[in-house]
Parts: C-alpha cells; structure tokens; sequence
C-alpha cells in the first residue's frame, strides 16, 4: 500500500471517528438535559408532598392532585410553545417536558392512591379523585394551549414587522383576527 493511501484511509477513519464522536456528544447531551431536569422535577414534586395543608381531614390527596393538574397545564403551555409559538432548543423542551416534568408528574402515585382509598372501602372518594384529577387535568391541559398560543399571538402582534418565521397556527390567528376587524 502506496503512502498516499495509507493517508486516505487514516484521514477516512478519522472523519467517522470524528462524526461519531459528535452523535456520542448529541446523545449524551439529550441524557444530561433530561436527568437535570429530572433532578428538579423530583425535588419540587418531594418539596410539594411534604407540605401539610392545615385542617385538612379528607383522604382525597390533594398534594398529588395539585401536582398533576399544575404539570398538565405546564407540559401543554410549554409543548404548545416549543411547537407551534417559539422556536425551542430540542434538547432544552426534552430536558423541560420529559426530565423536569415526567419527573414532577406523577400518574403512578395517582393510581396506587386510588387503589389505596379503595381497598380502605373508600370508593365514593376513589372514583371522585380520578374523575376530579382527569377533568381538571384535562382542562388545565387546555388551559395550557390556549394561554401559549394567546400570549404568542399578543407576541407577534406587537412585532413592528411581518416576520416570515411566524409558525403556522400564529399566522393563522392574526389573519382570522384582522379579517374580523
């Protein structure tokens, strides 16, 4: 093998090693924004179970119901944001919605709290906290669209200029809006 190939192919090894060193990079930092964020998710979620409501006798807990209706709300303003009102590092909304809020939001304690007030004979109480938590969490949900896609129409309107970076649902609103007037 001549020294000019022996040179093509350490340049091509180097080149892979080099483009697969950058996908090991994006990876790895996909799992860091994730975990960080997981990290807070699992510290306020902690942080809002010990809080002790005064007088508070009921078995419904209204801890977890306040932590998953406030995370359905967050999670749809956030997504909703990311998506279809700003543009959104894709590592920061993974690290947002998948770390900091899978970790916050918690459908497994919901579950194993129901199942608890059933076996204690509670089942009024039990069919009423999935019910209550599914309603307000669905509703918080789209409280959470509306209020992202609203503050981002009041965004781009108080843009002096048009901007060909409007995303599509925004663009939409401010034409329905000024078709209106």
């Amino acid at each position: 093998m001549t020294s000019a190939r022996v040179l093509q192919v350490s340049s091509a090894f180097l080149f892979l090693r080099k483009k697969q060193n950058r996908r090991i990079l994006t990876t790895l930092r996909k799992y860091i924004f994730v975990g960080g964020g997981g990290f807070i998710g699992a510290i306020l979620r902690y942080s809002i179970e010990q809080i002790q409501i005064y007088n508070y006798q009921e078995k419904v807990p209204l801890n977890t119901l306040f932590i998953n209706i406030s995370g359905a709300f967050l999670l749809a303003l956030i997504l909703t944001a990311a998506f279809e009102v700003w543009e959104m590092d894709a590592d920061i909304r993974l690290g947002i919605t998948t770390g900091l809020l899978g970790a916050y939001t918690t459908f497994s304690t919901l579950c194993k709290e129901t199942v608890g007030l059933m076996q204690s004979g509670d089942y009024y109480s039990a069919i009423s906290y999935i019910t209550v938590s599914t309603m307000l969490g669905l509703g918080a949900a789209y409280f959470g669209v509306v209020l992202s896609r609203k503050i981002g129409l009041m965004v781009t309107m108080k843009r002096e200029k048009p901007d060909d970076n409007i995303p599509p649902y925004t663009e939409k609103l401010i034409n329905n809006e000024s078709e209106a007037e």
